[in-house]
């Protein structure tokens, strides 16, 4: 069946049933697990960023992307442990978490995506859109998704 599946997260609650329920999927299959994520990218700051003097620079916004990123992985990374599954970590800076999920799940050569879905309907869905309608929609290989 699956031998690598990628499985996004963004640290909340529903992403959270996904990671538990697509770890148990692996362990079933015996499949390993890549754990993802992607953090907002660098913002050059503005005029009055700059003047209130609440810049950060790259670096420091790196060290707080993998601060975050590691934040996120930790119960996920747990879970994984105390149900014996082979799992690794990665994340990126992204604006666009989609793009970046299926992008990883390309470069770590994974065979499927396991992810949540946050279920917003209406305006919700309208103006905050859906990363899992995207994944699905450009993801070249299967996506099991979690409600």
């Amino acid at each position: 069946m699956y031998k690598h599946i990628l499985i996004p997260t963004d640290g909340s609650p529903t992403a959270d049933k996904a990671v538990k329920e697509g770890l148990e999927f692996a362990c079933e299959t015996g499949a390993r697990v890549t754990l993802f994520t992607a953090v907002p990218e660098y913002e050059a700051p503005n005029e009055a960023t700059l003047m209130s003097r609440q810049a950060i620079s790259m670096y420091e916004h790196d060290r707080r992307s993998a601060k975050r990123a590691e934040e996120i992985f930790a119960p996920a990374a747990r879970r994984a442990r105390d149900a014996g599954v082979d799992y690794d970590t990665d994340f990126v800076q992204s604006n666009r978490p989609s793009e970046a999920i299926v992008a990883a799940a390309k470069s770590h050569g994974c065979d499927a995506i396991f992810m949540a879905s946050h279920g917003r309907t209406g305006l919700a869905r309208m103006w905050h859109g859906s990363e899992t309608e995207e994944v699905l929609t450009h993801s070249a290989i299967p996506t099991l998704v979690y409600r």
